[in-house]
């Protein structure tokens, strides 16, 4: 029974292990168990069934041999051990008879030799046998299945002999005594060794420089990159969101993680917006792997982009691409496929890019034969559900609203890829600007400016702050505000260097647009044309055709794409999807093909391109919008919706009175420039009204709430981007809510700056939503602005410091509305409880604050009471889950002795004790205001409890006092529950 014991206690670590590896490794287990005799032919035939989620499997394994009893148990931990080892399974003895008396027995005795032995040899043994008349077509049919490898083709043919008494098992026996001894592992064959060995080094060559946003310089990886904020992504369910704070991963724990969604899933699905560094952690994570650095538990690794297989229109299968399109076998290459379908637990394949891929997710074709050819969509999205090559891992990557919810049924784990933290960007062009005071120089710029520093948060911004650091700090320009204002200053620096040097010190003006004027168009209608199509490579005759030469390629805004099919010419690429939307946004100026009524297509809230019918059926909502094929409005009416929203932003802010009259310069017509602007302007504002005027009445007796829909926040950014005045406080105007939500919307210091820019503007005070986003210290700093409209923040999961909450108090001084605070889950400490008590004290309205999830002790909590002893409206103060100790117990103990208007004080998941509880009871003891006291996981044992009891013998005021998680024994829970109900426990 102890060894049983043992067993059940290491329960959840052997399901880990057994559901963890491949469906091959779990099968040799099972060999092992039905040779040992612990599984009966009854119990094995129960836990091979196809199909059967491995999970399960596992489960009823367990469950089976611990009804053995303890022997049992031995066994099979034995054989888990095993496997993790990778041991060899035993020869076959060299005085095996072939002609036992009872052939059936001696291939279960041998089994995991015999599967061994078969390996490489099961379809000639399989032919003879029906050859011999032993097993029929169907049966050979039935095994050869091409979901099944070479070794679970051995075994369902060594199922079949036992099961069949026609003499299988004989015939079996004898050919299993005249089959060579097998080599080693499969991948030591020659073939695959130097198959593994030219893949990392294609693999090494195509990811050791870093050209992703650069064409005319090239940046070693290893020297540049930095590492991104990677966040596992919390799952919403019906008990709500979880009180802790996402958990952080470096780019090495991408597998290591327990955390899933769904853990019969391969995938690992990374989510990021554009310019956040999705494809640059690909590259170096195949570049740490080929240099043998990192995931060397993988043998092989097959990249793929996927804006590039959409361009493959013949029907293919996994060899093809595996070999054609990523890296082909100099030798040996059926055997070499073998190998990788018999073994897929040590591939990786990662696809990039997949909200650039144009066909739609779907799990309604289901194809499971790697030999067969299909489209390549299906290729891919079998492969994403594991019906190809199960149990090889991917990595997919993708902005998040690509992922649709039937694609995140088959994701294992999705990540959040946040961007750079202000110590990322720090490092990052520190990395790339080693002369002495560059970096130096260039931080100090972008602290004084906080719209510029927020907008490096993005991977894809600070390489423009590099890249144009010149024209930053030695020309005297102004800093960029916005997302355009960057994009020209970037357009500029490629200009000037492109340009004769007579013209490189006059800067970006009208004369050096002018004079390039036939370039960016072409670019610019290169770019519309690829994003209505769903096209983001280009060949020469696509170039050709755009009337684009190698005058304009000599800008260096288009670049050879990297993985090409071999033997062919490399096509071309925007820098990023971002520039080509920009020249997009640009064509769309100037060009005179561009009729305004075109643009309403860029900020219709509800295109018709959006409904799941429309995803379905794509073709036919095209045809029937009725568009001209190949006009400037059908092409928008093709776009994604992701790159719509980043064109319009980007034309409204070309649109906009800083840039206009440097475009004017440049156009016959400003009468044309001037209609395009009075266009945008007027569907920024009926989408905006038809936006507002979707919101639901407000529940009576309830300030009216809006959740904001994906589109809201990109409208919003337009009109900061087109900086006009009059149109936010027009938006604004129409904005009458009372409580307006935007959590899990992957706001960041960009999308603060535009909300401030609107929300300042507003009549009445607001509550302001923005838990689980990327705000930051910077974030905070750009939401200043609106702080005097918000009666309400919530600020939860946003990664901010002290110093963001110290600038925030600074503000809040000032601002009479605000009432409520909410901080959860950031990385605060006492540092800023002093600013918080600061707030309390000079602001006699507060109602509310929440400190959960963060690092606040003793010392913060002994500021925050010194605050609250006479203060007269703050109803709730949440501490939870901090490091407040007796000491901050007992200054909160003293403030309750004082404090008049407390109702709720909540010190869950502290260290607070019996002292600490000791304290608060003489506190509670002389206090009429509390209601509700939480004390849950604080290591109280019985004797806080009683002091608790005494304390509320005194007082009658009090409702509730949560005692649930500490250290009481039943008997104990019991007792105290019938002598005080209000005791929780």
């Amino acid at each position: 029974m102890c060894a049983q014991d043992a067993f059940q206690t290491q329960r959840s670590q052997l399901v880990e292990s057994l559901v963890s590896g491949s469906l091959e490794g779990f099968e040799s287990i099972l060999d092992q168990l039905l040779s040992r005799e612990v599984l009966s032919w009854e119990d094995y035939e129960g836990l091979s069934l196809v199909g059967q989620p491995i999970s399960h499997l596992a489960r009823r394994l367990l469950d089976t041999v611990w009804n053995k009893g303890a022997w049992g148990c031995e066994q099979l931990t034995a054989a888990v051990r095993e496997a993790r080892a990778d041991s060899q399974p035993p020869e076959l003895p060299s005085s095996w008879d072939p002609r036992s008396p009872h052939p059936a027995r001696d291939l279960q005795s041998h089994r995991p030799a015999i599967v061994r032995r078969l390996y490489g040899h099961v379809e000639g043994v399989l032919g003879l046998a029906q050859q011999r008349g032993f097993i029929n077509q169907y049966e050979t049919d039935e095994i050869r299945r091409p979901i099944f490898t070479s070794t679970q083709r051995a075994r369902r043919l060594l199922d079949l002999a036992t099961v069949k008494a026609n003499g299988l098992a004989a015939f079996l026996l004898q050919c299993i005594q005249e089959l060579p001894a097998p080599l080693a592992l499969p991948f030591e064959d020659a073939a695959c060794k130097k198959y593994m060995s030219k893949l990392r080094t294609v693999i090494s060559a195509q990811s050791r420089f870093l050209s992703t946003y650069d064409g005319a310089e090239t940046l070693c990886l290893e020297e540049v990159y930095t590492e991104n904020v990677l966040e596992i992504q919390t799952e919403v369910g019906v008990a709500g969101i979880s009180q802790q704070s996402p958990t952080t991963l470096g780019l090495e724990e991408l597998f290591s993680t327990r955390d899933h969604f769904n853990k019969e899933a391969d995938t690992v699905l990374v989510v990021g917006e554009a310019g956040s560094g999705k494809s640059t952690l690909l590259q170096q994570l195949h570049l740490l792997w080929a240099l043998g650095r990192a995931f060397q538990e993988f043998l092989f690794v097959f990249p793929f982009s996927c804006r590039q297989l959409q361009c493959l229109e013949k029907p293919l299968c996994m060899r093809t691409l595996l070999f054609e399109h990523c890296c082909w076998p100099d030798l040996g290459p059926q055997d070499v496929f073998q190998v990788l379908l018999d073994h897929p637990e040590r591939i990786l394949l990662t696809f990039d890019g997949f909200d650039e891929f144009r066909f739609r997710f779907t799990d309604r074709e289901r194809h499971c034969c790697p030999t067969a050819p299909t489209s390549v969509q299906s290729l891919l999205f079998n492969l994403l559900q594991g019906n190809l090559l199960k149990n090889a891992r991917k990595v997919l990557t993708s902005r998040p609203g690509a992922v649709s919810a039937s694609l995140r049924k088959h994701v294992r784990i999705e990540l959040s890829l946040k961007g750079f933290s202000e110590e990322g960007i720090e490092l990052y062009l520190r990395k790339r600007h080693r002369e002495p005071g560059v970096a130096d120089r260039l931080l100090c710029l972008l602290r004084a400016t906080s719209a510029l520093h927020g907008l490096c948060h993005l991977p894809v911004f600070s390489w423009m702050v590099s890249k144009c650091h010149e024209e930053l700090l030695l020309q005297g320009q102004g800093s960029p505000k916005t997302t355009t204002d960057m994009y020209l200053l970037i357009l500029g620096h490629f200009l000037l260097h492109a340009s004769p040097q007579p013209l490189a010190t006059h800067g970006l003006g009208p004369s050096l647009i002018q004079g390039r004027l036939p370039t960016l168009l072409h670019l610019g209608r290169l770019a519309l044309w690829g994003l209505g199509t769903c096209c983001y490579v280009f060949s020469a005759k696509q170039l050709q055709a755009a009337h684009v030469d190698s005058e304009d390629l000599s800008l260096g805004f288009l670049v050879r794409a990297k993985r090409v099919v071999a033997g062919s010419t490399a096509p071309l690429e925007f820098l990023h999807i971002t520039f080509q939307c920009f020249f997009a946004a640009y064509y769309l100026a100037l060009s005179a093909d561009t009729p305004p009524s075109s643009l309403r297509h860029l900020f219709q809230g509800h295109r018709p391109g959006n409904s799941p019918l429309a995803q379905v059926l794509p073709k036919l909502f095209l045809r029937g919008s009725r568009c001209k094929e190949g006009s400037v409005a059908a092409l928008l009416q093709g776009t994604e919706s992701h790159n719509l929203q980043i064109t319009g932003a980007f034309l409204a802010g070309l649109l906009s009175q800083e840039h206009r009259s440097l475009l004017a310069e440049c156009q016959a017509s400003e009468t044309a420039l001037l209609r395009r602007r009075d266009c945008v302007q007027r569907c920024l504002t009926r989408s905006l009204r038809e936006h507002f005027r979707s919101i639901p009445p407000a529940v009576p007796g309830e300030a009216k709430s809006m959740h904001a829909l994906p589109g809201f926040l990109w409208l919003i950014r337009s009109l900061y981007e087109m900086q006009e005045e009059r149109l936010a406080r027009e938006a604004a105007r129409r904005l009458n809510v009372g409580h307006l939500k935007l959590t899990f919307c992957s706001v960041g210091p960009a999308e603060c700056a535009a909300l401030a820019f609107v929300l300042r503007h507003l009549r009445r005070p607001v509550a302001l939503q923005l838990d689980h986003n990327s705000v930051g210290d910077i974030g905070v700093e750009q939401l200043l602005p609106c702080l005097g409209v918000c009666r309400a923040l919530y600020l939860r999961d946003n990664n901010i410091s002290d110093r963001g909450i110290c600038k925030l108090v600074e503000h809040a001084l000032r601002c009479e509305q605000l009432q409520k605070l909410a901080l959860f889950n950031n990385k605060l400490t006492d540092g800023c409880a002093h600013s918080m008590a600061r707030l309390l004290a000079c602001k006699q309205n507060f109602l509310a604050l929440r400190f959960w999830g963060n690092q606040v002790g003793d010392e913060g909590a002994q500021a925050l009471a010194a605050a609250l002893g006479d203060h007269q409206s703050l109803r709730w103060l949440s501490l939870v889950g901090n490091n407040i100790g007796s000491v901050g117990a007992q200054a909160l103990a003293s403030m309750l002795e004082k404090n008049v208007a407390l109702e709720e004080l909540c010190l869950e998941e502290n260290h607070v004790q019996d002292e600490g509880v000791c304290f608060l009871a003489k506190g509670l003891a002389r206090n009429s205001s509390l209601k509700v006291l939480k004390l849950s996981n604080n290591h109280i044992t019985s004797l806080g409890a009683e002091a608790l009891l005494r304390a509320l013998e005194k007082n009658d005021s009090i409702r509730e006092v949560w005692l649930r998680g500490n250290t009481f024994s039943p008997e104990e829970i019991e007792k105290l529950s019938h002598r005080d109900t209000r005791l929780l426990l």
